[in-house]
């Protein structure tokens, strides 16, 4: 039986092709996408997992509204480094069609509870933006974390700098307080932060492979992905590409083996002037159970591989 996956996004560029790789994936069945803020505001975020999941070809998605603000604050703008690298849009200032669809009515954080009581073990949790929906899931039902099958979430750095400053990355630093709530919780969390997204580069070769399918989808995918390339020409020329960040937290979720992962007990600083940074949690260092892994490597070839071929196959067929 197929593993049930929640997305939970801020749908920007690498969030679309997150969705793209987790509809190729026959291994998981996408069974909702909960909406958060970062790349976009929720209700653009929202808008454009509705259209993109139209495109796809798989309107039978559910999207839910998450929080629209931080944990510990009561709004909520985006950064101008954020409307660069995804576009105004979110989506690479790529325009499709509105989905016909609305939101669900209930909200992102209940369906999360919901989706724990009903498919427990056999749901995979995969947060792509700030951890805030997942942190107050966990706050109104403790118990989810011992019954949740596994989360992996996109986010954080252990060996390698932020992409904010020398020591946060951009997905933890919007809400350090839940992310750290959600470290501290004891849930089964493995971190895929830039350790290993960097690693993971997609260039114009591989999109020009979508636009030579003359499909809707593989122009889409295209546009949207050169847009991204051609930001990462401005913010990180010494890549040579863009970082594959949230398909590769889907990846994982997938195939584990994608990974080497560190057995970790981890937290967040949320004070003082590392705010924001993943590291080790002293109190917990010699607890003999690590609730937590943070990827340090990954299998480059092996993970370009499936993500070509998986959203290559979907994107021929939409």
């Amino acid at each position: 039986m197929a593993q049930k996956l929640i997305l939970d996004l801020d749908t920007g560029v690498d969030d679309a092709l997150a969705i793209s790789y987790a509809l190729g994936s026959p291994e998981v069945e996408l069974i909702g996408i909960t909406g958060t803020y970062g790349n976009v505001l929720l209700d653009q975020g929202v808008r454009n997992a509705l259209a993109i999941t139209d495109l796809l070809g798989h309107p039978e998605v559910k999207v839910y509204k998450g929080i629209p603000h931080s944990s510990t604050t009561d709004s909520f703008e985006v950064l101008d480094i954020s409307a660069l690298i995804h576009g105004k849009n979110g989506i690479g200032d790529v325009e499709i069609p509105d989905s016909n669809r609305e939101p669900e009515t209930e909200s992102a954080v209940d369906f999360i509870i919901d989706a724990v009581k009903t498919y427990g073990k056999d749901l995979t949790y995969v947060p792509t933006g700030p951890m805030t929906n997942i942190a107050a899931a966990l706050k109104k039902a403790p118990e989810i974390k011992d019954e949740i099958g596994k989360i992996v979430l996109m986010g954080g750095a252990l060996t390698v700098c932020g992409n904010v400053n020398g020591w946060e990355e951009a997905n933890i630093s919007q809400d350090p307080e839940a992310a750290d709530y959600l470290f501290r919780s004891g849930a089964p969390a493995t971190m895929v932060g830039l350790d290993v997204t960097l690693q993971t580069l997609l260039t114009y070769k591989e999109t020009q492979i979508w636009r030579d399918l003359n499909t809707k989808a593989g122009k889409f995918l295209a546009d949207m992905t050169d847009y991204y390339i051609k930001a990462y020409e401005t913010t990180s020329p010494h890549l040579g590409g863009c970082g594959l960040h949230d398909p590769l937290a889907v990846g994982v979720a997938v195939d584990p083996t994608l990974i080497t992962a560190l057995p970790i007990n981890m937290k967040v600083d949320v004070e003082g002037p590392t705010r924001g940074r993943t590291i080790g949690d002293n109190t917990r260092m010699n607890d003999p159970v690590k609730t937590m892994k943070a990827a340090i490597d990954v299998d480059v070839p092996r993970f370009l591989n499936e993500f070509m071929t998986r959203i290559t196959a979907l994107a021929k067929n939409a």
